[in-house]
This record gives structure tokens, C-alpha cells and sequence, in this order.
């Protein structure tokens, strides 16, 4: 089964991020934002195209603990995710090439 990609909230967070058992993109987004807009669309076709890993998106208005916990400041942030461990991350637009590649690093 292909996997969409997955809207979460704060109460949502530790299941579907932390105890998730495949790697995990996790975007935090904010709804006004021209670059996650963009990133959005490429997430969308990731999430299409593969089951391998789970596409998490968290909407830093709606979610302002967890945004603060992460101390996220700039949006588009992207983590990567593995056994509820951050492998990676990156701040702003990501070509979907460069998303590939440090999911495939996972």
C-alpha cells in the first residue's frame, strides 16, 4: 500500500514519529509559507511513489508545543527520522533528488 503523506497533531506525534517502524521525513510547515508549499508538492509525489518510509507533516500554527520542543524557527524544517532517532535535517526547499538521498541514507 502506497502511503499518502500523513497530517499529524501534538497527541499524534510520538506513535506515528517516534514509535514509527519505518524511517520517517518529518516537515514541519506553516500553511502561509511559499517554500513549503513547493516542498509540499514534492513530499505529496514521494509519498506516492514509495512505501519504504513514512512522510510526516506537523503545521507549526496548529502545533505550537511541539514546534517549540523542536525549537523550530524557520519553516520549511525537515527531519529525518529513524527509531525515533534525528539522522538528519535541513531548513528550507529541498529538490526532491536531495529528500531521496538522505532517506535512501537511512
Amino acid at each position: 500500500m502506497i502511503m499518502a503523506v500523513l497530517h499529524i497533531n501534538e497527541q499524534e506525534f510520538e506513535k506515528e514519529v517516534l514509535q514509527s517502524e519505518k524511517p520517517v521525513l518529518l516537515d514541519f510547515f506553516a500553511t502561509w509559507c511559499g517554500p513549503c508549499k513547493m516542498l509540499g508538492q514534492v513530499l505529496e509525489q514521494l509519498g506516492e511513489e514509495q512505501d519504504k518510509y513514512k512522510i510526516v507533516k506537523v503545521d507549526i500554527d496548529k502545533n505550537p508545543e511541539l514546534t517549540r520542543a523542536w525549537n523550530i524557527t524557520t519553516v520549511p524544517s525537515v527531519f529525518f527520522v529513524k527509531n525515533g532517532q534525528v539522522k538528519d535535517s535541513a531548513v528550507g526547499f529541498l529538490p526532491k533528488p536531495v529528500l531521496e538521498q538522505k532517506l535512501n541514507a537511512l
